[in-house]
């Protein structure tokens, strides 16, 4: 037990009882790891290497020219990329915090507060869980239309701010928290938002890294807002100019290395940004909550 800390999940030091656990992980670590060294490999090849036959696994001479070549590329309407960075940028912060506010609020009323068809609605977050993007495209393009956001950046927020999964996971935690706590707080005349800020908030801080990683995947993945609701090319996502790159730039040879490039940009945000939530995740989780 000296090799632990107790506010930490992961020992601090190397101990002989660790061993058996990096004879298994340490393999399924590299197994598991080979897909994405592949993908920055492919992305910093230069134009002589991408077309070897047999293909090499790693680069040899690494270089940037396939993304200096993704960021001065224009499409058809001389649309730099840039703009459909900023675009997935903006609207990617926009629906994470949006989400994390709705999905908390929301979890919170739905696990401690009392009201009609309180049971109702959860049942109905519940079996939205259920329903695949597809059976619910032209619903949401019919309520996008009649609400006036088509081409607007509300287009591209509204229909990815619902987020099922992140208020069925809140709620969940908010169940665990004691209303013995809650009601404490309340004789001592906190009012429903210190309660919620300062008691709720910091205890299900696993349910929001998780709802902040899953909403962030979904909204920087996403190609249907783009070419539903948006008309305009100054209003898409780098996402949606993902899909377009095989006719934009054909399918030469210079091209496939941007491809590989754009792929590239498509994957690192979501990389950097479950490397630092799901540390998070994992220490609030073991040792949040009540002591």
């Amino acid at each position: 037990m000296a090799s632990f800390h107790g506010n930490k999940i992961n020992p601090s030091r190397f101990g002989i009882g660790q061993v058996k656990f990096f004879v298994f992980l340490i393999p399924l670590g590299i197994v598991m790891i080979l897909p994405i060294v592949f993908m920055f490999s492919q992305a910093l090849k230069p134009l002589d290497e991408l077309f070897l036959f047999p293909p090499t696994f790693l680069v040899r001479q690494p270089t940037i020219e396939n993304l200096v070549s993704l960021l001065s590329l224009k499409d058809m309407s001389v649309i730099p990329v840039t703009k459909y960075l900023f675009n997935s940028v903006v609207v990617s912060v926009s629906v994470v915090a949006l989400a994390l506010l709705t999905s908390a609020m929301t979890g919170y009323a739905l696990s401690k507060k009392k009201f009609k068809l309180r049971k109702t609605l959860f049942e109905i977050n519940t079996i939205a869980l259920m329903f695949v993007p597809a059976a619910v495209t032209i619903p949401r393009y019919l309520i996008v239309e009649k609400l006036g956001l088509i081409n607007t950046y509300w287009g591209h927020v509204l229909p990815l701010l619902a987020l099922p999964v992140g208020v069925f996971l809140v709620k969940q935690f908010v169940d665990q928290i004691p209303n013995e706590l809650i009601e404490a707080a309340a004789i001592d005349g906190a009012r429903d938002t210190a309660v919620f800020l300062r008691i709720v908030m910091p205890l299900i801080k696993p349910a929001m890294a998780t709802v902040a990683i899953l909403a962030f995947q979904t909204v920087w993945n996403n190609a249907e807002t783009s070419s539903l609701y948006m008309s305009k090319e100054t209003l898409k996502t780098f996402a949606f100019y993902m899909t377009t790159l095989s006719t934009t730039i054909g399918n030469n040879v210079a091209g496939q290395g941007v491809a590989a490039a754009a792929a590239l940009v498509m994957f690192v945000p979501n990389l950097i940004i479950f490397i630092f939530m799901q540390s998070k995740v994992m220490d609030t989780m073991a040792h949040s909550g009540l002591k």
